[in-house]
């Protein structure tokens, strides 16, 4: 008899506003296997796990749980019956501890006194983030953790509640190297113990390495089902996208010009000291290392973001006055941020509002914005773009991740720039739009911009660099031309062994 589902979902149906967004989409997840939820940005995988913990009703099909049929009205009643969520957007809470973090809502308490087992909660606290290979101190404000931090606090969390399936979305997003593979280990671990993940990622290695089975969904349709074992990296893309994707990073055959950026000396005291580069024009610098080791603060100290105590930026051999990033943006220098959510974009905004927010001086006559400049410039940007949109007036929490990134992208086009600083430009975006993505970089350079790419994802620094500068503990060790460039090489000078 074959082992019944843990959880079973069967012609599901969901529209919003007469859009159709699922369409008979099936989904199973057996006890004890990890399954991978795959898609491109906008496919439908959000909106089924939505309906699966109860935060959206189905409009047709049915949810079986355990084997019985199960209409959850909200998200706890879902994890009454054993599933709990990882979500991609953090629900830290920064001015609470780690521990009041980690017990929110659940808090023990002495009998029915109202009195909290703070002792107790803190020691739990400690025990669920060490058995991720992580030492945090429980009394410490949240939000003075880094980001990959809070994500191992929602990670644990979710393992503290005795979850028979946790869904883990996007998990790995702000995790270094190090933090990966411990919670890789943990998901084997729950795997032993017959608890089921679905693990929702854009990072095809991951899949490859973590799960047992992956389910496919296209424009709101159900593809396939498949075993890992029984399928191949080219197959899930062509699943995925529906055609063939051909090489994963296009061809770069730009030949870089003359200095276009140069950085001497910068140092910010306690976070970074004597970074010097130079960026030439039409070329790509990859920027490597560790969670931590700086890589972001120094971008941010070249675009005024944040405060250096020393050192010059020059770009075309005139040296720079940089110290807000509107300086930045005068001179023709772009920063598409790591977190586009909180500092990339304005998400109740529309897209005309995101895209023209950088480019007052394009858009406007004699101090007024002209709504007919407005107008064209974010018509051609979405044009160019080819961001999926019902048009510039759509709000862009609506869109999907990877058309979110193209709206920050295109928010930075309109300056024109002569320097386009990108930290993780394709976190978080599907496999179909990180190739939209690094083509447009390689339209940019071929138009002689400057691009200093930060990234986490070795693959990607070694697919689109011209050279790789490698940052550790705030220094810069070393900078790699492409010919040279290995992941083992950029590993080593990241963590020491260089």
């Amino acid at each position: 008899m074959p082992e019944q589902p843990f959880v079973e979902m069967k012609n599901i149906h969901k529209g919003f506003f007469g859009n159709q967004v699922l369409k008979d989409v099936h989904f199973e997840i057996k006890p004890g296997e990890v399954h991978a939820l795959m898609g491109e940005n906008g496919a439908g995988k959000s909106t089924l796990i939505k309906i699966l913990t109860g935060i959206y009703a189905r409009d047709e099909g049915v949810v079986k749980v355990k084997g019985n049929e199960v209409h959850y009205s909200n998200p706890k009643e879902a994890e009454n019956d054993g599933i709990a969520v990882i979500h991609q957007e953090l629900n830290i809470i920064p001015h609470l501890t780690v521990a009041q973090n980690m017990f929110l809502g659940k808090e023990l308490k002495v009998g029915k006194t109202g009195f909290l087992r703070e002792r107790e909660m803190k020691k739990q606290t400690k025990d669920s983030l060490q058995q991720l290979g992580i030492d945090i101190d429980p009394d410490m404000e949240a939000g003075e953790l880094s980001v990959g931090k809070q994500q191992m606090i929602e990670i644990a969390r979710a393992l503290s509640s005795n979850a028979e399936l946790i869904i883990m979305d996007e998990p790995t997003a702000a995790l270094t190297n190090r933090e990966i593979t411990s919670l890789f280990k943990v998901i084997k671990q729950l795997r032993e113990q017959g608890v089921s993940i679905v693990y929702i990622s854009h990072r095809m290695e991951e899949i490859f390495e973590i799960c047992d089975r992956i389910t496919i969904l296209r424009d709101g349709e159900y593809v396939g089902t498949k075993l890992i074992s029984e399928t191949n990296f080219e197959e899930v893309v062509k699943m995925m996208v529906g055609r063939e994707l051909g090489e994963r990073f296009p061809d770069r055959n730009v030949m870089p010009g003359e200095i276009k950026l140069e950085v001497k000396g910068l140092a910010r005291e306690g976070w970074f000291d004597n970074i010097s580069f130079q960026v030439r024009e039409g070329e790509i610098l990859g920027v490597a290392g560790l969670m931590g080791a700086g890589r972001t603060e120094i971008m941010e100290a070249v675009f005024g973001a944040r405060k250096r105590s020393k050192g010059d930026i020059y770009l075309d051999g005139k040296r720079l006055s940089v110290k807000h990033p509107a300086d930045a943006i005068r001179e023709g220098i772009g920063f598409i941020t790591e977190d586009r959510k909180q500092e990339g974009l304005v998400l109740p905004f529309r897209i005309q509002e995101n895209m023209s927010m950088a480019n007052f001086k394009a858009i406007s006559n004699l101090g007024f914005i002209s709504n007919h400049k407005e107008i064209e410039m974010v018509d051609r940007l979405i044009e160019k773009l080819s961001v999926k949109t019902t048009g510039r007036n759509q709000s862009v929490k609506s869109l999907s991740g990877g058309n979110q990134q193209k709206v920050v992208v295109g928010k930075w086009l309109g300056i024109d720039p002569k320097v386009l600083i990108l930290d993780e430009p394709t976190r978080g975006v599907d496999i179909g739009a990180k190739k939209e993505i690094y083509q447009i970089m390689n339209e940019l350079t071929e138009n002689g911009v400057a691009i200093i790419m930060v990234s986490s994802e070795l693959p990607e620094i070694l697919g689109m660099s011209d050279r790789i500068a490698v940052v550790r503990e705030g220094e810069l060790v070393t900078i790699l031309n492409r010919n040279e460039a290995d992941q083992e090489k950029i590993m080593q000078a990241a963590t020491g062994g260089m």
